[in-house]
């Protein structure tokens, strides 16, 4: 126990020359601390946002008297009412049911809400002029926190009321809550839920007429699917997106034909059907339900619109980029789901090539210059960019993005929404970014002149710019910055590098199929027979949808990893493209895409296909998957006259070697290194 006298006391209380704040006062006076414990807990406590109680007991190794614990809270909520001039919640004098709260999260502040900025919603009071709802926030001051909630009670007709709350008693409000709903999903995935067997015909025979029905904010599928009471066509959407958020698909397709509507999802890269045909009669009724969730124009029907669907699914928020699209037979409506929760960010999650990641690590370590990201849509661009800034991502470092939409949320960033009915297109937005000092600038993608001068400027002026193009290969990109109309010595002087890539399937590791390939197979795809001849690789033991349904209701075993399809998951394909002096010098002359591709492969860069091979080397993945996805003769050619032009005499015995060989006819030593 600390000494407690008088003397001592004061002299404890002026240790290092500063007075002790009234809290350091309250635990110092009542022995169970020193104050230089109090002020060791409280720089822990703000490095760790651990609570300072919790900090003090591990430091003294005792548990705090109640006594004490009772002083120091009131002294605390003291010194915060004083701080943000409001009022202070104490739970243990203002005590609320914990179902009001539950019913005030689940109707007005969604959880996540709750849980981003440290607030609870604690009573709502209809009975006042104007009606308002009482809120206990951490940080009573946070704009952000207190904008995001005036606009979630603007649409329920009711103001707000702050209060302050120590970090504890929100903790001690809350977890209760996050408990109870982490216990409810967990049961709700381990039963036989009513998401994963979809029983669509019987909302198919219920459907007479479309009535319209008010859009609805964030709720929550799960819930909807429960709801006896919703219209037929309500059940019928609502368990079309849940068995996609179910099934982890990136797609659904939505699309009349002349005598059926067809629903398609995209999972891991590949199309399939998802239900047999529904009847024609009912694409009016589908696609104009999809629209109001969207809140799209209904009567619109000969022009493309964009919209959002924002959905709660198993304790997580998902959003839904909705595209609608005239075509010969009715709308098609195209959601692409767009779930955080399901990614993780980290250029070490995706590029598994250790080499290649290196390079991508130091390019995203200059100081300025173009970094481009290119591939076709749905080739996980915005994931690699978005994990490059999150290593990037300090303190110290301002990182602004202009996206549409806004995929990720990152702590720490300033993100920009495109709103080109307003005039915020992509230029306008970088050329303000200019006038906010950023370090790191992210533009979603570059597709028109004025941005990729601005983009380029930008790079060429001490910025780091990250952005994407829509090329087939990194070689291309330069053939498409020139067709924009960017000069040549623009983009040598700016362009760090440039980065394409690929998502390929992932054979299954419970049931994939080792095999030995032919000589005749690893030529087609240049690798070396000698070398590679006892070389073991993998097929995936892929069943069709006939397969399938026919196995599950005989009742023979399928793969319980894949369910039959034979992959599971995607791995990323990477073709890294560092601009060397010889490259600088090559796109300064305007050379054509060939030459800069074989130099390139020259200078140590590893192509799609090549890096695609080594993932079917390692067991991830399949030829079938490397012909489907990043297989080209031209590709295989321009790998091959860079292989004859850097070797043409044998490593194993020294002789001459004709540009056509693959191995050397004397010793047999393979004259390439796969």
């Amino acid at each position: 126990m600390v000494n407690t006298s008088p003397s001592s006391s004061r002299k404890a209380l002026t240790v290092r020359g500063r007075a002790a704040s009234p809290t350091e006062r309250a635990i110092v006076a009542s022995g169970y601390a020193s104050i230089d414990q109090v002020r060791e807990a409280m720089n822990t406590a703000r490095k760790t946002g651990k609570s300072l109680v919790a900090v003090l007991q591990e430091i003294t190794g005792t548990t705090m008297p109640p006594d004490v614990l009772r002083q120091y809270h009131k002294q605390q909520l003291f010194e915060l009412k004083v701080i943000y001039g409001v009022d202070c919640l104490d739970p243990e004098l203002n005590r609320f049911p914990t179902e009001q709260i539950e019913e005030l999260i689940a109707t007005i502040v969604p959880i996540d809400t709750c849980r981003t900025y440290q607030v609870i919603p604690i009573a709502k009071h209809l009975d006042a002029d104007p009606p308002y709802l009482l809120v206990a926030m951490v940080d009573p001051d946070n704009l952000q926190a207190i904008d995001n909630l005036t606009r979630l009670l603007r649409s329920h007709n009711l103001t707000l009321k702050r209060m302050v709350i120590t970090l504890e008693d929100y903790q001690r409000l809350i977890d209760p809550i996050l408990n109870k709903q982490v216990a409810e999903t967990a049961a709700s995935k381990n039963a036989p839920a009513e998401i994963g067997d979809l029983n669509i015909e019987e909302d198919i025979e219920a459907i007479g007429g479309l009535e319209e029905v008010a859009g609805e904010q964030e709720v929550d599928l799960a819930e909807a699917l429960r709801g006896a009471e919703d219209a037929p066509i309500i059940a019928l959407v609502n368990k079309i997106l849940a068995k996609a958020l179910t099934e982890g698909v990136s797609d659904i397709h939505v699309e009349p034909q002349e005598e059926y509507l067809r629903i398609r999802f995209r999972k891991d890269g590949v199309l399939h059907q998802a239900f047999d045909p529904l009847p024609k009669k009912i694409v009016p009724a589908v696609v104009s339900r999809f629209k109001i969730l969207a809140d799209l124009d209904i009567a619109e029907r000969r022009a493309p619109q964009d919209g959002r669907i924002r959905k709660m699914f198993q304790g997580r928020r998902v959003d839904f980029r909705v595209n609608t699209l005239p075509s010969r037979w009715g709308e098609k409506v195209c959601l692409r789901i767009l779930d955080n929760s399901a990614t993780q960010l980290g250029l070490d999650k995706l590029i598994t090539d250790p080499e290649s990641l290196a390079i991508v690590r130091e390019m995203t370590k200059r100081p300025f210059g173009l970094i481009l990201v290119t591939g076709p849509t749905g080739s996980g661009k915005t994931t690699t960019l978005y994990s490059a800034l999150a290593e990037c991502n300090s303190p110290g470092v301002n990182i602004s993005t202009a996206e549409d939409p806004i995929e990720y949320t990152l702590p720490g960033l300033t993100q920009v929404q495109v709103i080109r009915e307003k005039g915020m297109d992509f230029a306008s937005i970088l050329r303000a970014f200019l006038r906010q000092d950023p370090d790191v600038i992210l533009v979603g993608e570059t597709r028109d002149k004025e941005t990729a001068k601005t983009a380029i400027e930008a790079a060429l002026t001490g910025h780091l710019v990250l952005t994407t193009l829509h090329t087939n290969d990194a070689p291309s990109a330069i053939a498409r910055l020139s067709e924009m109309g960017i000069e040549p010595f623009m983009v040598s002087a700016s362009l760090i590098g440039v980065v394409a890539q690929r998502l390929m399937r992932r054979v299954c590791s419970e049931c994939r199929i080792p095999y030995t390939p032919t000589p005749e197979e690893l030529a087609r795809f240049g690798l070396s027979a000698s070398k590679d001849v006892n070389l073991t690789l993998y097929k995936a033991n892929k069943l069709t949808p006939e397969q399938i349904q026919a196995a599950k209701a005989s009742g023979q075993p399928i793969c319980s990893k894949c369910g039959g399809v034979g992959y599971k998951g995607r791995v990323g394909v990477y073709e890294i493209m560092r601009v060397t002096e010889r490259l600088q010098r090559l796109i300064t002359e305007a050379a054509p895409t060939e030459q800069i591709k074989e130099a390139a492969v020259e200078e140590g860069m590893k192509t799609l296909l090549a890096y695609s091979l080594e993932l079917v080397k390692q067991g991830l993945t399949t030829f079938e998957e490397v012909e489907r996805v990043t297989f080209t003769d031209t590709g295989l050619e321009a790998e091959l006259k860079a292989k004859r032009k850097s070797s043409l005499t044998c490593r194993g015995c020294g002789a001459e070697l004709a540009p056509e060989w693959l191995d050397c006819p004397y010793c047999m030593t393979p004259r390439f290194l796969d």
